[in-house]
């Protein structure tokens, strides 16, 4: 589609002002529109970064998200180059912009990203936990039942888990994570990312619920180890041949069952009838 305005996500600072990219400071005078979640907090990080936007501010958030990406869109249409910016982090990640974007790229409007700083990346990697494969599950279900429920879908899960959380519901969370996933499941409670007091407590989910009890403020993000592989069946009969190789090398055959057994966590007793049967045919 020709002479249309370009539709651009832009990453916000989560902590620091300090983050804030050159590219968003030259976005934020040169865009036509401004969406943002909460148009105060755009213009105190506008003053922060010494820049003063020319454009039309809207606000765009939860509540009107649907009705304002209509409009927003009609904008882009006439030619308006519209920048879409959250409170911190990137737009559509447990924010408003999804629909805004996918509307734009059903019209064959351009889209383009101003990336930066994202509370769920910087999370992952402080961690300490895998995150060479991950998932982001946003925010929870706030009622008991249905929170268990999610968690129990995700008890299997074996990649990282990302997830944001309120403060003041971060030791229920634990405690249904705990339950659900184990109270040994490794994971990381990240407060207060890339701020003054930042912290980052890592330990076993039971451990962690109980450190919460206690009270936590601040922004907080999850990160929950995946689910442990399963080893797959192991086949006795493999393990008598072993047995019987060992046998061959000098190990005592008592020994050499006891020890296979014991490695590979089976019974010894199905093992030793497994050796006898092995024999047997042979």
């Amino acid at each position: 589609m020709e002479n249309t305005g370009t539709l651009t996500l832009a990453a916000a600072p989560i902590g620091r002002v300090e983050d804030a990219s050159a590219r968003l400071r030259t976005a934020l005078v040169e865009a036509d529109i401004i969406a943002a979640e909460d148009t105060r907090r755009l213009r105190r990080l506008a003053a922060d970064l010494g820049v003063s936007p020319s454009a039309r501010v809207v606000s765009y958030y939860d509540a009107n998200e649907r009705a304002r990406a209509a409009e927003l869109l009609d904008e882009l249409r006439a030619g308006r180059d519209v920048l879409v910016i959250t409170d911190a982090g990137l737009p559509g990640v447990s924010d408003p912009g999804y629909r805004l974007v996918t509307a734009a790229v059903e019209a064959e409007v351009p889209v383009t990203v101003l990336p930066g700083p994202s509370a769920v990346t910087t999370a992952l990697v402080i961690s300490g936990l895998p995150s060479d494969r991950f998932c982001f599950e946003g925010f929870l279900p706030r009622k008991g039942g249905e929170r268990a429920a999610r968690l129990r879908a995700l008890a299997g899960e074996p990649r990282t888990m990302v997830f944001f959380e309120a403060p003041h519901r971060l030791a229920a969370t634990l405690e249904a994570m705990a339950a659900a996933l184990g109270a040994d499941r490794r994971a990381a409670v990240c407060r207060e990312l890339t701020k003054t007091y930042e912290e980052v407590r890592r330990g076993p989910l039971g451990e962690l619920a109980g450190w919460a009890a206690g009270g936590v403020r601040g922004e907080i993000t999850l990160v929950v180890a995946g689910a442990p592989e399963v080893a797959g069946q192991v086949d006795v009969g493999d393990l008598a041949v072993e047995v019987e190789r060992r046998v061959g090398e000098g190990t005592p055959r008592k020994q050499a069952i006891g020890d296979v057994a014991r490695e590979h966590g089976v019974p010894k007793r199905e093992l030793y009838d497994a050796v006898i049967a092995y024999k047997a045919d042979h």
